[in-house]
């Protein structure tokens, strides 16, 4: 990868987490494709934020858990930057907070196909892409997990906790199988950070609800995450492979 011109797929890369790792990456220097399902207003922000920044960037809507979507999105961003040599699996839903006897079918279905479903498709793209088993340069993967993996999150969402456990096995999988094909895989778990997600879910306060019991005594930001995700993509990270990093302020 030392010398690679990067180009790096970003999926829920409009807002949150995703729109600061793009940000972050086109620092970095890398070019930026940015899946996002709904704004397009927001996934443009983004957008110019990373241009600003002299790097191209090319927004793509997609339902990441449907895979002729997926197929879009690497194809442009083929396409339009160059063959692809990163991915930050980054896309994700929670559904409503409440106790698990009360979450609808509906919304457990639709968690675990964009948590888990739409993750394997985009990791299944992006090794097609990477591997040099397929005629690609390698590159990396960084999947985007959550605190709440090993935590369970009682109460609040379950099966949120549940379909990111299964992201940090899937990066601990494709990191054996596909480190000898120079793809290196691995996991960020975020703790509670301030992003819009929360009043999705029904509680816009939750971030600081939770800092009492976090020991450094306050939500992480954005940008706290995004570092983390650099780092595991840089030549720095270049003996990191299957780890899973809890960013989490210590929660």
């Amino acid at each position: 990868m030392a010398g690679q011109h990067r180009i790096t797929v970003v999926t829920g890369g409009s807002r949150g987490i995703g729109s600061a790792v793009a940000v972050r990456l086109a620092r970095a220097g890398h070019d930026i494709a940015i899946g996002y399902e709904r704004s397009r207003e927001a996934a443009e922000d983004t957008a110019r934020a990373v241009r600003a920044h002299g790097v191209r960037a090319v927004p793509v809507q997609l339902d990441t858990s449907v895979e002729e979507d997926v197929d879009r999105l690497f194809d442009t961003a083929r396409d339009e930057l160059g063959p692809v040599t990163g991915l930050v699996n980054n896309a994700g839903v929670t559904g409503p907070l409440g106790r698990f006897t009360e979450t609808p079918t509906d919304v457990m279905r639709r968690v675990l196909d964009v948590n888990v479903l739409g993750a394997l498709l985009c990791a299944r793209r992006a090794l097609l892409e990477m591997s040099t088993a397929h005629g690609g340069g390698g590159g990396c993967v960084v999947n985007i997990s959550s605190g709440a993996a090993t935590l369970g999150a009682p109460g609040e969402y379950v099966h949120y906790a549940a379909s990111k456990a299964a992201v940090d096995a899937m990066t601990v999988g494709l990191a054996k199988e596909f480190g000898p094909e120079g793809v290196r895989v691995n996991s960020v778990q975020p703790g509670a950070v301030v992003t819009d997600m929360h009043a999705a879910m029904g509680d816009p306060d939750r971030p600081w609800k939770k800092a009492p019991a976090i020991p450094l005594g306050r939500p992480g930001e954005p940008d706290e995450i995004a570092a983390a995700v650099a780092w595991l993509l840089s030549d720095e990270a270049s003996f990191t492979n299957g780890a899973v990093l809890r960013v989490t302020g210590g929660a």
